[in-house]
């Protein structure tokens, strides 16, 4: 990529580092052949390996242990967009650090000269902290493509005070993302407050969401601050915030448009402070069409949605989780899990429908089989075969071909884990072979 003008001083750069070093975040000076030319101090305590020199070396081979740059990688490269656009580019990867793969968010800033032709780049580190790349006892775990974008979106709007819409199936982990949200915003200090909308009467969303006065109303022996009050200073989370009455849709959008409330029974207007996230399964969109839920109070929600990806679209997640998971159970149990390989791959197979909530559940039934401290497929009571329609990865030949070969286990317990007979694998195998 160099040109005439492409060339970055040494003066230049120390300059640059300089300046740097005044920052607490990690950040990398590079020149526009990938080349790192300096880091300050905050780079290499938090990336640097001691006796392994970075400068000089590419910033893929540091980040990624790739031999060529990101996006010939199939990655995007935040470089490669700067160059097209001039601009600023902004991206979550997952890097390699001395503590083992991680989520980081790179922001990456072009250095011009008087010509305005890019010399070289400043680019800027964080880890991600509410979130892990590799088996993790809390929190966020995944490492997918389609996770990846969720987590990225969520680390652009964390740190603002906009509403966040987390939309997505039933069992995705929605909760879990808005605490993630609450712990990357400036009110991470302040309380973190659920109130679950579905299944509340009018009457039951209003004074649990609101409060209410001593005698208010009968068995009322006493004043009840509301979960909007709870939540001062920090995060309120309505989940499944589509199951909210009509009759209070209005109310709640007076809430979030003034911050202005009152308990239930009480004349004293009161001034909330909160960030709102909220979530739901269902079609808003289409619920807003049908007059069900109100398109004012849509767009005041929906300011940033985030769509989580359900499990049959993050397969590659599923080893890191159901080794998280099993060792979430067994710090609560003292009893160690892990799934063997016939175990494992019947899981990777099978679509999910409940998701991670349905991971968990069948972990736990298994669990309690499991004896000598080894899942078996026989213990996951799962029907593979049936949750999969035509389409999807097992009857692609090209994707049965790769998972055959990633399978570690005998014949027989390969075809346990498809959920066939050994004939019916035998006769797929031969086809797929001809083809």
């Amino acid at each position: 990529m160099n040109g005439p003008h492409e060339i970055l001083q040494d003066s230049d750069v120390q300059a640059l580092i300089s300046y740097l070093e005044h920052e607490s975040a990690p950040m990398i000076v590079m020149n526009t052949n990938y080349d790192i030319l300096a880091a300050n101090t905050a780079y290499q305590r938090e990336f640097g390996v001691a006796g392994t020199p970075y400068v000089g070396r590419k910033c893929y081979a540091m980040s990624h242990h790739y031999d060529r740059p990101c996006d010939q990688a199939g990655e995007h490269c935040p470089m490669r967009n700067a160059f097209a656009t001039h601009a600023p580019d902004r991206v979550l990867h997952i890097h390699h650090t001395p503590r083992g793969p991680e989520h980081v968010d790179v922001e990456l800033r072009p250095i011009v000269d008087a010509r305005h032709q890019i010399v070289g780049f400043v680019e800027r580190l964080q880890t991600v902290r509410h979130a892990s790349a590799q088996p993790s006892s809390k929190g966020l775990v995944g490492s997918s493509p389609a996770f990846n974008r969720s987590l990225g979106d969520l680390q652009r709007v964390a740190a603002s005070d906009l509403p966040v819409l987390l939309l997505g199936e039933s069992g995705t982990g929605k909760e879990l993302f808005a605490r993630a949200v609450h712990e990357g915003s400036g009110r991470s200090r302040g309380p973190f407050v659920v109130v679950d909308c579905s299944g509340l009467t009018e009457t039951l969303f209003e004074s649990e969401l609101f409060g209410y006065e001593r005698g208010a109303f009968t068995g009322a022996s006493h004043r009840k601050p509301g979960l909007v009050e709870t939540a001062k200073g920090g995060t309120l989370f309505l989940d499944e915030i589509g199951d909210v009455p009509l009759s209070m849709q209005v109310k709640l959008l007076r809430l979030i448009e003034s911050g202005a409330y009152r308990r239930v029974g009480g004349v004293e207007t009161l001034q909330a402070d909160f960030r709102l996230v909220a979530a739901t399964h269902k079609p808003l969109r289409e619920m807003v069409a049908n007059k069900v839920f109100r398109d004012d109070l849509y767009y005041r929600i929906s300011a940033f949605p985030i769509r989580l990806p359900p499990l049959r679209e993050r397969r590659e997640d599923i080893p890191m989780l159901v080794e998280s998971l099993l060792a979430r159970s067994a710090s609560a149990s003292g009893k160690p899990m892990h799934a063997s390989d016939a175990a494992l791959a019947m899981l990777m197979s099978y679509d999910w429908p409940g998701n991670i909530r349905e991971l968990r559940n069948v972990l736990d039934r298994a669990r309690l089989f499991a004896d000598d401290g080894e899942l078996r497929p026989e213990y996951l009571n799962l029907d593979v075969s049936a949750s999969h329609a035509p389409g999807t990865e097992l009857r692609d030949d090209a994707s049965f071909r790769d998972y055959v070969k990633r399978f570690k286990g005998s014949r027989k317990e390969l075809a346990s884990a498809l959920g066939m007979s050994e004939r019916s694998l035998y006769r797929r195998l031969k086809l797929v072979a001809a083809g």
